[in-house]
């Protein structure tokens, strides 16, 4: 959840790292700090609030040294707060440590060492693992900093990606993971570490995924791996595909909004060099080389978090109707603490942009040791959930910047449709006039995505005259049913308006109480199987003086005559329409958010990867 970054080498450390963390602050922005190390004097900086509070009071502070680590904060234990900021010092002063992730027993771990005497400055579980890391350096003769972090790793429970400095110890960064992502990028003469690769591509382009129960011995000119049974480790260094401006705004005003507008390019990277319309075919090497396990699946299990969880729904239905096999979609939260029926034969399907997902990667684990199948679909590349994977796909959306997901949600819908294609034509449960027609469909998405995206000017106009609402209602039916509640989602987390999403269907069993002359209802209402239904729907909303705004095909004679506003986008098979309807739904949260003046690329509370519960 927090962002974490590391530097040794002959280049000033402050300025990289402070870079770097900019561009982590997605993952985390309560609070942050720096640790740097220089002739044996070690030097912590932190400050409550975004990186630029630091920035603004590191002005004038001695910062001259060539290695450090920084830290950018979610906070989990302890409320943000400088004390509570990270680089947290030992009780001794000669160790600094930056922690992404919890320490689930840390409090019996604190009681241990209080009545040891030591005392402590924060309410963290990072200082306690920190200090019980000095007592056994202290107890045990000639104890260096990565043995003893070894010995304190066999020793917690939980989550962690751990940083650490030593100020007799000049250039060198030890580190650990467990569940929490670490990317080490190699250079000449120098060392980069990071949460992800995005502090790392401007200075090189090979990187080295650290894996969980590994420690990384990093100086200026070597690395070392060793896992927690002290025997050493190869690395695999592998080369980024990624640019830097991919992570950088390229002239719009917040991330979110240049990531709904690369959706055409993002979309047809996706579909590029798998979906062949002129041969009428799909290749995807996660798909071909394991057709047998997925066509023959006893069912297919979804598990996902947040809008993952959304795309997994909407993959339902359409796998379902196309393949022929039940599906089940599962909040990977729920479902690692539960006891699920899961038996060889079974298929999972995990949905995660950042493949780090906390919840999502310990359920893979738990149902990989039952014999289940795992089909990853990520964006990271070299995440963990894209290698405990037995097979999988990229959505190739790029970096996604933006707390709130839009085209990676996308880019998850594609492959989603894809693999329910390939699958129902092995398995011969889709006819073949069907088949080709859903291909051309799907291979015309991005130009109508285009066409969505030119007329955003008109979902603005909307979100000006309904950003005071105190509630929203988004109803769909359907395929559309997931988009309700993907485009509540969407509008909670960055206007922090309170939304719901429901089946327009069950709106008369309960949610119609809402209904006012002040309450806005959103209703998908595409020409599809449900049309007649929703109109309906509809009707009721405006017979009880509801403000409808409507999301309908073009040409549609009926919606709008029914609504207070509406968006038209082209039309599409129902089955691809969630790629198209959801994109409206994220333009006008995005500009409800923002006429309210709020910081849609860091809303509250929030923080773009989930690695710890």
């Amino acid at each position: 959840m927090c962002g974490i970054v590391g530097y040794t080498g002959s280049r000033q450390a402050y300025p990289v790292i402070l870079k770097g963390l900019k561009r982590l602050e997605y993952r985390g922005y309560d609070s942050s700090g720096v640790a740097l190390l220089k002739d044996g004097k070690l030097n912590v900086y932190k400050k409550k609030g975004k990186v630029a509070d630091l920035e603004e009071a590191m002005i004038g502070k001695d910062i001259d040294a060539s290695i450090g680590i920084g830290h950018t904060r979610w906070a989990t234990h302890g409320e943000p707060s400088d004390r509570n900021a990270h680089p947290h010092s030992s009780s001794n002063g000669k160790l600094a440590m930056i922690h992404n992730g919890i320490i689930e027993n840390y409090a019996q771990i604190k009681q241990d060492l209080v009545k040891k005497g030591y005392q402590f400055t924060s309410d963290t579980d990072t200082e306690v693992l920190l200090n019980f890391i000095e007592d056994i350096q202290k107890n045990n003769d000639h104890c260096s900093l990565e043995e003893a972090l070894r010995i304190a790793l066999k020793r917690v429970s939980g989550a962690y990606c751990i940083l650490l400095i030593e100020q007799d110890n000049p250039d060198t960064i030890i580190a650990a993971r467990k569940g929490s992502p670490l990317v080490i990028g190699i250079g000449k003469g120098e060392h980069f570490l990071a949460s992800d690769a995005s502090p790392i591509i401007e200075y090189t382009k090979e990187v080295v995924y650290v894996n969980d129960y590994e420690l990384a011995i990093v100086k200026p000119d070597e690395l070392i791996l060793k896992n927690l049974g002290n025997e050493k480790v190869t690395p695999y260094i592998t080369k980024l595909d990624m640019e830097l401006a991919a992570i950088e705004k390229g002239g719009y005003d917040h991330f979110m909004l240049k990531e709904i507008f690369e959706q055409p390019s993002t979309i047809y990277d996706c579909l590029r060099g798998r979906l062949d319309a002129k041969e009428l075919s799909i290749k995807m090497s996660g798909i071909d080389q394991h057709v047998n396990e997925l066509m023959n699946a006893n069912r297919i299990m979804i598990l996902a978090c947040g809008t993952s969880w959304h795309a997994g729904l909407v993959a339902e239905y359409i796998i379902e109707e196309l393949c022929r096999i039940p599906v089940e979609v599962e909040y990977a939260s729920e479902f690692r603490y539960r006891n699920p029926i899961v038996n060889k034969g079974d298929v999972i399907i995990a949905i995660s942009q950042s493949g780090e997902t906390a919840d999502t990667l310990v359920a893979l684990e738990k149902a990989k040791e039952n014999g289940a199948f795992i089909f990853g679909v990520v964006n990271a590349v070299g995440s963990s959930i894209a290698r405990i994977s037995n097979a999988g796909a990229y959505t190739h959306a790029g970096p996604e910047i933006g707390v709130a997901s839009t085209k990676a949600f996308t880019g998850q819908l594609a492959v989603l449709m894809m693999l329910a294609l390939a699958i129902a034509k092995h398995k011969g449960t889709i006819t073949a006039d069907r088949y080709n027609n859903l291909l051309l469909e799907l291979e015309g998405i991005p130009e109508k995505v285009e066409v969505i995206l030119k007329n955003a000017g008109e979902l603005k106009k909307m979100a000006d005259k309904y950003k005071n609402a105190s509630d929203f209602l988004f109803l769909g039916r359907g395929y559309n049913f997931p988009v309700a509640l993907e485009g509540a989602l969407k509008l909670k987390e960055i206007s922090y308006i309170h939304a719901e999403g429901y089946p327009a269907a069950e709106m008369k069993h309960g949610p119609i109480a809402l209904v006012d002359d002040q309450l806005p209802v959103v209703f998908i209402a595409t020409q599809d199987t449900y049309h007649e239904k929703i109109v309906s729907n509809m009707q009721e909303i405006k017979a009880r003086k509801g403000r409808i705004i409507s999301i309908i095909t073009e040409g549609d004679t009926v919606c709008p005559t029914l609504s207070d506003d509406y968006f038209s986008i082209p039309a599409v098979d129902e089955l691809i329409a969630p790629i198209l309807t959801v994109i409206p739904l994220q333009l006008l949260a995005y500009y409800v958010g923002t006429a309210k003046g709020i910081d849609v690329d860091k809303p509250r509370n929030l923080a773009k990867s989930v690695t710890v519960e």
